[in-house]
């Protein structure tokens, strides 16, 4: 079997157990990286068959459609196969027809039998010769943002009447496209151009972030292999994350809880920007998340994290009321701010977990609340668009407890990109404003009694 063969098969393993399973794409294709010992030139394939294949999976639908309708009863692999096909022939330039189709055809002998390689094959050539139907056919805009993008119409619809039909197709259009990987300079060991400087010598291609003084972008290669990764100058994080540990205004020797924390991402960039002074308690519902926290820490050089296993919506009873300077709430949402990096989250989520999702934030709001010191700083985030799940969250929250109120100091803590964003004690950053994922910050301060 030649190694291309080998690829598409495991590409088409990977659809069929995402499909089947609805696990995560990103965590399966690492995982069949190494089991199908792909490599390291194949790898670039397989990634973009896979994730490309899910990403626009409503389209590919739309394209095949009136080519299968009448095979009602396909196997799931088969659809999975021709969909996979579809995708090299529209959107993979370097990939010519012929060869996809001979692939797939290839494949069905191997999988199923005769009738089955006959019909692939017969599908294939129909949309060769006859080409696709029109997007251009589709009518309601919604439907066709929705089709065009590969977005459930639930969730499109929904986001054009918070954002408008422009916005909204900017954004689902901005999803479909690749994440460049950013990283979090350790400014407690080094200087950004010292480790921007090694990181070049190692062969990676790095420039600076235009928007954070801390943040790195890497054109070709993966951080996570570097040196600097390894001897704990930087961390892999997104800037729009970055951003929280801004909007804390935090000074040295503050005790400061992080009350979602893993993988400790947020908890680490609190703990440099406290210059490895006072500390930074860091909740997980999870003990192995607990210690992806401890180890993130340790590999920094970071020694002032007191990582625990705790249910944050039982901290209130764990620590004592006030005794906390400021708060990080970074709480569990519905994702929809990072659709690129899991293409195949938008298919799974549903209209009623965004309403499940609220009391969760609210309860846990509830919880933390106590713990801040009058005068001291609350910060919420998410990485979803939602408002529901954001600004709604908040409103909630402020009218239950007069105590707090938006802090309109905001702005001058953030960087000066992010300024023109920031709406009041707010900010909510799109997948388009510059290039990271959706994002959702509140400050708010606690009143003195």
């Amino acid at each position: 079997m030649s190694k291309k063969k080998n690829v598409r098969d495991a590409a088409l393993q990977l659809l069929e157990t995402v499909e089947k399973n609805q696990a995560y794409s990103n965590l399966l294709l690492n995982n069949a990286i190494k089991t199908n010992e792909i490599s390291a030139i194949d790898i670039g394939l397989l990634t973009e068959l896979v994730y490309g294949t899910l990403q626009r999976k409503m389209t590919l639908d739309f394209y095949l459609k009136p080519f299968i309708e009448k095979n009602k009863k396909l196997q799931t692999w088969v659809v999975n196969l021709l969909r996979m096909t579809v995708y090299q022939m529209v959107y993979l330039d370097k990939i010519p027809d012929r060869a996809a189709i001979f692939e797939a055809v290839e494949i069905s002998k191997r999988r199923g039998h005769k009738g089955i390689a006959s019909l692939v094959n017969g599908v294939l050539r129909s949309i060769q010769r006859n080409g696709l139907p029109q997007l251009a056919t589709i009518i309601d805009p919604a439907e066709r943002i929705s089709i065009e993008t590969s977005h459930p119409l639930w969730l499109v619809r929904r986001w054009v009447v918070q954002f408008g039909i422009e916005k909204t197709r900017e954004m689902c259009e901005v999803n479909l496209t690749v994440p460049l990987q950013t990283g979090r300079v350790n400014l407690t060991r080094i200087s950004r151009e010292e480790c921007l400087a090694l990181l070049e010598e190692e062969g990676f291609e790095v420039e600076p972030s235009p928007i954070l003084p801390e943040a790195i972008k890497c054109l070709r290669g993966n951080l996570a292999s570097s040196k600097a990764f390894h001897y704990g100058l930087l961390t892999i994080q997104d800037e729009s994350s970055m951003l929280v540990a801004h909007a804390l205004g935090i000074e040295e020797e503050e005790i400061i809880l992080d009350a979602c924390a893993a993988p400790g991402g947020k908890s680490t960039h609190i703990a440099e920007k406290l210059g490895n002074s006072g500390k930074v308690i860091s909740l997980d519902l999870h003990e192995h998340k607990v210690k992806l926290i401890s180890q993130t820490a340790e590999r920094l050089g970071l020694g002032n994290i007191e990582a625990q296993k705790m249910d944050s919506r039982e901290a209130a009873q764990k620590f004592q009321h006030k005794s906390m300077d400021r708060i990080l709430l970074d709480a569990p949402c519905s994702g929809l701010g990072v659709m690129r990096r899991k293409p195949d989250m938008k298919y799974t989520k549903k209209e009623q977990d965004l309403s499940q999702l609220k009391a969760i934030q609210l309860s846990l709001l509830e919880s933390v609340a106590p713990l801040l010191k009058e005068e001291g700083t609350l910060v919420y985030s998410t990485c979803t668009v939602d408002r529901e799940e954001n600004q709604e969250v908040i409103d909630i929250f402020l009218r239950k407890h007069p105590e707090f109120s938006g802090d309109p100091t905001l702005a001058e803590r953030m960087p000066e990109a992010i300024r023109p964003l920031i709406n009041g004690f707010e900010v909510q950053i799109l997948p388009q404003d510059f290039g990271s994922d959706g994002f959702y910050i509140a400050c708010l301060r606690k009143k003195v009694e």
